[in-house]
């Protein structure tokens, strides 16, 4: 009936439309009047406020005053700062094996236009040679055509080339971290998602099955049981040591009296400039940045507890073999120790093992009756001495574990030096190419195997050089493990110099041997100097270790008498 109205009416209609017309106006004016009620600019909405309230049901909760409408433009330009946020994320993006996959894809694709915008450039460099020589005037114009043609593929040529030259160092850059303890700047190029997977598979019963598989590789050993009294020795020395972990996350705190500690006692190490941290993951770092960027202020990253400890152990029993090895990561036994009972036998040859006779708790009838039938047994008892020795080998081989070293390696051997000398052999075989094409396929087959020997032994090389490097830092870390669990550091340079002196100074190998043409072992060994072998690399570093403890003390001492007054 209305409908009709309207439409018979053109009267009716002008007059509803402007009783619409009316009513918006009037609702307009009555937002203008609650807009101006409001004197003062509202603070934005808290995250954690928004978040909170997301579930919260509408009709209980009344709605705030800075959710009323607003009839002004939301639009505001960007500040300068809101990019670093992008920064990080891109940052976590590069930091993963993918990362050298994207920048060696992006390699492939410009090394392939690569010679076709070259030739073309070439082409049109002869043209207009060609017209120069000739002098042909009808040939300006197509000069000045190919001269921007030339500089258009140059251009684009050399943006292409950028492409991957930036991938490969944001991902070398975004990969770099510095080591806990020491400082020392390394680069691991795995995810939180691919260690996360790692410490998955490691952890529980992984740990076992793994090291399993090594020790089976070696040939049949035997697993000394955990009631064995030498397994409970190597444990409870392991245990001591695992107490020191939170002391090196906050040494200045809990070891404030360190400069003490003279000559005459057990030294101290100073506070290390690089506390043990677990490694951040990037969302910490986004967090951080978010807060920094909101608060205007630099808070500390959270503090989360180091994952690992305690770590799992296995002792085989193999007399032959006097050392030990570490191997995994991750929490929840995802890494350990293996002990060799031959280190125990060569500890308890130098340094004779006690016996004693335990004594009863309690006097009983039984034991009064039949006490000189049925003797107790004397008990093998390890001395201090032999424990400190102990205490040496397992504080090495947990300094790898503290410092990820196995993590690093990983990466360096899977990720960073594959991907490396894989750019390097694509850019070679692009620019000898030319060369090889005119001899046909055997020499290419020649050239490219010749490239898979050669990039097998520099990851050889590379991974003996990096092997020294991190038994060095272990040798460092260990000194303060065993300095803060009560040792006396002093005793390891005594202990490594014993141990290079029989030759047992590296770690246990968790593989086969190489045969001697193909290790890399003699190669690093001669780049770093044949008149420094490893055995005085490691003792002469650790002697140096000690003694920046002593100068360290001494300034400590220094600066403490003249800052108290009179």
């Amino acid at each position: 009936m209305i409908l009709s109205t309207i439409h018979s009416s053109p009267l009716s209609a002008l007059r509803l439309e402007g009783r619409v017309l009316f009513l918006r106006t009037r609702r307009h004016s009555n937002l203008l009047s609650a807009a101006n009620r409001i004197h003062t600019p509202l603070p934005p909405i808290p995250y954690a406020f928004a978040l909170n309230n997301r579930s919260s049901s509408l009709r209980s909760t009344p709605i705030p005053p800075i959710w009323r409408p607003s009839l002004s433009s939301s639009f505001h330009s960007t500040p300068p700062n809101a990019g670093g946020p992008l920064v990080v994320v891109l940052a976590s993006f590069l930091k993963a094996s993918t990362g050298f996959e994207l920048a060696r894809m992006a390699s492939r694709i410009v090394l392939t236009f690569f010679p076709i915008l070259l030739w073309k450039n070439m082409k049109s460099r002869k043209i207009i040679k060609y017209a120069a020589i000739h002098g042909i005037p009808a040939m300006e114009e197509h000069k000045i055509k190919h001269m921007n043609r030339i500089r258009s593929r140059t251009r684009i040529l050399t943006l292409m080339m950028l492409v991957p030259v930036v991938l490969f160092w944001a991902t070398i850059i975004a990969s770099l971290e510095n080591t806990p303890l020491t400082g020392r700047t390394r680069m691991i190029l795995l995810s939180p998602e691919e260690e996360d997977e790692i410490a998955a598979l490691l952890a529980g019963p992984g740990w076992y099955r793994a090291v399993g598989e090594i020790l089976a590789e070696e040939g049949s050993t035997r697993v000394i049981p955990t009631s064995d009294w030498r397994y409970q020795w190597v444990q409870d020395t392991l245990r001591r040591l695992e107490s020191t972990i939170p002391v090196l996350a906050q040494e200045p705190e809990l070891c404030p009296n360190w400069a003490e500690h003279g000559p005459d006692c057990n030294p101290l190490p100073p506070p290390a400039s690089h506390p043990l941290r677990p490694r951040p993951r990037a969302s910490e770092y986004l967090r951080w940045l978010c807060d920094c960027m909101s608060k205007g202020t630099h808070p500390p990253l959270a503090p989360r507890p180091v994952a690992g400890a305690p770590y799992s152990l296995l002792l085989i029993d193999q007399p032959n073999a006097s050392n030990a090895f570490s191997y995994g990561f991750g929490p929840d036994g995802g890494s350990g120790i293996v002990v060799y009972s031959g280190f125990l036998d060569d500890i308890f040859a130098k340094m004779p093992i006690q016996y004693v006779t335990p004594q009863p708790a309690r006097t009983s009838l039984w034991n009064r009756l039949f006490g000189a039938v049925f003797p107790a047994h004397p008990e093998p008892v390890p001395t201090p001495e032999q424990t400190a020795e102990l205490a040496i080998l397992l504080a090495h081989e947990m300094a790898h574990l503290i410092l990820a070293h196995h993590l690093e390696s990983l990466s360096s051997v899977t990720v960073i030096v594959p991907g490396a000398l894989s750019l390097l052999s694509d850019v070679i075989r692009v620019l000898i190419f030319p060369v090889t094409m005119m001899f046909g396929p055997f020499v290419n087959d020649a050239v490219a195997q010749l490239g898979k020997v050669g990039s097998g032994e520099l990851l050889k090389l590379s991974e003996a050089c990096s092997s020294t490097n991190q038994e060095i830092e272990a040798d460092v870390v260990s000194a303060r493990l065993l300095a803060h669990a009560g040792f006396d550091a002093r005793d390891a340079i005594r202990f490594w110099e014993d141990r290079a002196g029989g030759g047992e100074l590296d770690c246990a190998k968790h593989s086969q041997p190489d045969p001697p043409e193909s290790t890399a072992g003699g190669l690093a060994r001669k780049i770093m100097g044949e008149t420094h072998p490893i055995h005085e690399l490691r003792v002469n570093s650790l002697k140096k270790e000690l003694e920046r403890w002593e100068t360290e003390r001494r300034k400590a001492l220094t600066a403490s008498s003249t800052s108290k007054p009179g």
